[in-house]
């Protein structure tokens, strides 16, 4: 029997945590990553007229900020995690949004002809990528020219002291929240070490130069503990 790989893992622990995923956003941040998917969805809403991928879109919560905004812009939400699928549809017919069309699919690897969308947006995807250059690739792969590409992620502070009190809170209170509140404290374990073991923000922004993204910016926001990266195709 094959071995369960590394992303057979983590599609595994965000259908598990599917049902609670929303509650412990809101939980673990006060609240406030609505507003940082806000901050995604008004740069992506400046992009050209066309489509735009929401990768990794977990409950949809990125792609129903964009409409909101933009209600005639045409938004495709793809997640490789059915769990999390399932949530988004209960959520969009529950909403009345009709317009977004959601599609099991690989970042890595991903069902779109070159050139497919004017912008390719996600949130809290780039740490679970096996392959992050790879990922960012294919990101720039289905982008047209001149579209956008944008990632919103957890990185760890850039002050020393900020930087330890984030370890401890992510470190032990986090996987204490996750196992009462989603009874599942191994995911959110793996939440803190995929932060600890991820590329800073500026690292981030040379890998998307590396892949031919221009015009690469970044802005850190949640007190320097989330990142927002934008790149012109």
């Amino acid at each position: 029997m094959r071995a369960p790989s590394t992303a057979d893992a983590v599609r595994s622990m965000f259908t598990r945590i599917a049902a609670r995923y929303d509650l412990m956003n809101s939980l673990m941040t006060g609240g406030r990553h609505h507003a940082w998917r806000r901050r995604v969805a008004r740069a992506a809403a400046a992009a050209r007229d066309g489509p735009v991928l929401d990768l990794a879109t977990g409950t949809a919560d990125l792609a129903l900020a964009l409409r909101a905004l933009d209600a005639r812009r045409l938004v495709v939400g793809a997640d490789f995690s059915e769990g999390m699928l399932r949530e988004a549809r209960a959520k969009l017919r529950a909403g009345g949004a009709r317009r977004v069309p959601l599609l099991a699919a690989d970042a890595l690897a991903l069902p779109f002809p070159d050139g497919a969308f004017a912008c390719v947006m996600s949130a809290f995807l780039l740490r679970n990528l096996e392959d992050l250059e790879r990922g960012f690739r294919e990101m720039r792969r289905v982008t047209r020219p001149g579209g956008l590409v944008l990632s919103l992620d957890i990185v760890r502070p850039a002050t020393p002291v900020w930087d330890a009190l984030f370890g401890v809170y992510f470190n032990r209170v986090v996987p204490a929240i996750g196992a009462l509140v989603a009874r599942d404290r191994q995911a959110y374990t793996y939440l803190p070490q995929s932060v600890d073991r991820f590329a800073t923000p500026a690292e981030l922004a040379r890998l998307m130069e590396t892949v031919g993204l221009r015009e690469v910016r970044y802005r850190r926001l949640g007190l320097g503990t989330i990142a927002l990266h934008v790149g012109v195709v």
